[in-house]
Formats: structure tokens, C-alpha cells, sequence
């Protein structure tokens, strides 16, 4: 993790759309959140500005959404926010940053979903966005083989921090998706980082998903593990029956296996950032570890 040199504050951001988007200058500014690689500021009542913080390649990120995410927005069933505006590097603050819509809710690590009807929401927002992709869609190492991830190291780590109270549990999970038949379908599209912060509820319910960073194509099952990592306990069925993939069929035994697989990678990854804390660094998130430590107990069987 890196910072940028420039602190981001309001006068900031109103001079860089002063210099690139005067029409929106006038907007009040105000702080929304601190993530893992952007801050967001909401701009006006409907609109946000997402700058780099945190991390090299969180510029790159920005650039990305703001090539594809117009196009996929028009058929998600869920708000997102939709790149508006990019702004350029400038000596007062030398790398890219996006102006989006701005999208309603709590993140689910602070408000998770608790109502059955998540499940619904969920399975339609993956059922839209798993379809097939150009061919010269963005490909990260997000929703590859689980065999190339160093999950092991992960749980030796939470293991010796006394987060997980079943190591071997956990680590039985891991290689039962390991060993599970690869994804032979097309690639499709994923939003590949569906931990909890990403995504917003009201009522109980998802009403939008965030953060298209890491935006990506592969084997659907790396999505479809937020099933365990964000619905209530109990509505795993409910959301496996009306689920359906880019044939039009729900994921076969294989694909869940290797989404309770990638449930394991996001669930871990939760623990730690959890357990750094807020004073940990950037983006560390104390609201983490508890939807972590809940999608593991619903993994092995103990929820």
C-alpha cells in the first residue's frame, strides 16, 4: 500500500473540477467514504467524485471503469455508479480521477442485508452482468484457476492470529473447490471484488452494488461465492434457484464448489483487514471482520 502525496480535501476537489469540469465547480462537496484504493466525494445531491489514495494502481482502476461501466450499466438491475466525467493528472494532483452518479444505501459491512428478498436481488444483478464478453475485455488474475491463489498462507496467517476457531474446516473448504471440475463455459463478465463493502443495502435488501476496480472476466464463481459472503443465513437456496448463468441454467455442483472456494479467499481476506483495524492501513476496515467471520461459519456448517 501507497499514498498519494496530496491530501485530498473539498478545496481540492473543487479546484480540480474548476480546472476540468468548471459547470460542476459549484456543487457542494463533502466526504463520503475512505476505500481501500479511492476516496469518494459526493458531489451535489446525484453525483460523486472518486479520487486515488491508496495503491499504484488505483489510477489504471479509475480509467477502466470509465471505459466500461456505461456500457454495462443499462442492463444491471441494481444502481451503480456510472463514470460521468474523467479527469486528468495535473501537477496539483498527478493522477486520474472519475466523476460518477452517486448511488444510495449503507455498505453492507455496516448495514448487511437481513431480508430473504437479498437473495433475489443478488441472483438478478449476477444473472444480468455473467454474459458473455468482447474480446478485448479486461482480464485481471480475478476468476482464474482457485489453484493459482496462495489461500493456504492466508489461513496459516488468520490460523496464528486466533481468528478462525476451525483452521482444518476451513482449509477442507479450500481444497474441495480446489479439486472441483474448471469452469469450461465462456468467460463472463465479473465484478470480481463483491466483499461487503461493495455493496449497498436499504431495508435489508441490496439496492446497489460500488466499486468496479477490479472489473474482469473469467469463471462466474467468482462472484457467485457472495452468495456466502452476503446474504442472510438461510437464503443460500433461494438465491441458487433463481440464479441463472449465460446459458440460462442455475450453476451446476462444480461451479458452487469453487464459488465456496473464492467465499473462502474474500471471507479471509475480511479477517485481516478486520483485524488491522482502523488504525491499521488505508482502507483497513474494523466493519470487515464481521460479515468475514459469519460467511466462514456458514462455509463450514457451524452458522
Amino acid at each position: 500500500m501507497t499514498t498519494t502525496d496530496v491530501e485530498i480535501t473539498a478545496d481540492l476537489v473543487r479546484d480540480l473540477l474548476a480546472g476540468q469540469h468548471p459547470d460542476l465547480a459549484d456543487l457542494p462537496v463533502s466526504l463520503g467514504a475512505r476505500g481501500w484504493d479511492n476516496q469518494l466525494w459526493r458531489l451535489g445531491d446525484d453525483l460523486a467524485v472518486r479520487l486515488p489514495w491508496a495503491t499504484e494502481r488505483s489510477g489504471d482502476l479509475l480509467r477502466k471503469e470509465h471505459a466500461w461501466l456505461p456500457g454495462l450499466a443499462p442492463g444491471l438491475p441494481l444502481p451503480v455508479p456510472v463514470p460521468q466525467r474523467l479527469g486528468e493528472p495535473t501537477p496539483a494532483f498527478p493522477r486520474p480521477w472519475i466523476v460518477t452518479t452517486w448511488v444510495p444505501g449503507t455498505a453492507a459491512d455496516r448495514a448487511p442485508a437481513t431480508r430473504p428478498q437479498a437473495a433475489d436481488a443478488l441472483a438478478g444483478f449476477l444473472s444480468a452482468l455473467h454474459r458473455p464478453v468482447p474480446d478485448d475485455a479486461p482480464r485481471t488474475g480475478r476468476g482464474g484457476p482457485l489453484a493459482d491463489l496462495r489461500v493456504d498462507d492466508g489461513i496459516a496467517e488468520v490460523a496464528e492470529a486466533g481468528l478462525v476457531p476451525d483452521a482444518d474446516a476451513v482449509r477442507a473448504v479450500w481444497d474441495d473447490a480446489v479439486a472441483a471440475p474448471a469452469w469450461t463455459g465462456p468467460p463472463v463478465w465479473l465484478h470480481a471484488d463483491l466483499h461487503a463493502a461493495n455493496v449497498l443495502t436499504v431495508d435489508g435488501t441490496f439496492c446497489g452494488v460500488v466499486d468496479f476496480g477490479d472489473l474482469s472476466v473469467g469463471d462466474p464463481a467468482c462472484d457467485l461465492a457472495s452468495a456466502w459472503t452476503l446474504l442472510p443465513d438461510g437464503a443460500l437456496d433461494r438465491f441458487h434457484a433463481a440464479y441463472r448463468g449465460p446459458d440460462g441454467e442455475p450453476a451446476d455442483d462444480a461451479t458452487r464448489r469453487r464459488a465456496r472456494g473464492w467465499a473462502v479467499r474474500t471471507a479471509l481476506g475480511g479477517l485481516l483487514v478486520g483485524h488491522a483495524g482502523d488504525e491499521g492501513r488505508p482502507g483497513g476496515k474494523s466493519t470487515w471482520g464481521p460479515p468475514a467471520r459469519a460467511a466462514l461459519a456458514r462455509l463450514v456448517g457451524t452458522a
